[in-house]
């Protein structure tokens, strides 16, 4: 209020001050009003962008809790589904899962220039040519 009133005093000169009252006033006057409707603007806004981020939150709170649940409901059906089928065939399933990662060993293997094979119940290893 200090700064408003020294501004709006700066604006004239001793004998305008004394002469022109009402003129000064009503200048102090605006620019407090003015001041004070530009705090209360930007009050309103900052509470406007406060909210806003409350229902950002909120949204994305929900969208989460709606991912894990069907993310939880896919792994259910998953984990039904695998367990039928290993109710089905047994362990061929299991031992399907583990042959997958052999074969995809091997074929790297067979594809490299450097091949090194240890032989079934010998602890030397052999370098073989292709």
């Amino acid at each position: 209020m200090t700064e408003i009133l020294k501004s709006g005093v700066a604006c004239f000169d001793a004998g305008e001050l004394t002469t022109q009252r009402k003129l000064v006033s009503r200048q102090v006057s605006d620019d407090l009003t003015e001041k004070e409707f530009t705090e209360e603007v930007e009050v309103k806004q900052v509470a406007r962008q406060e909210a806003e981020r409350a229902r950002f939150v909120v949204e994305k709170a929900e969208q989460q809790k709606m991912a894990a649940i069907i993310s939880a409901q896919g792994d259910s059906k998953a984990a039904e589904l695998i367990a039928n089928s290993l109710a089905t065939t047994g362990n061929s399933l299991i031992e399907l899962c583990k042959l997958e990662p052999a074969v995809d060993i091997a074929l790297q293997l067979s594809c490299s220039w450097n091949i090194t094979y240890l032989l079934m119940g010998q602890s030397v290893l052999l370098q073989l040519p292709l």
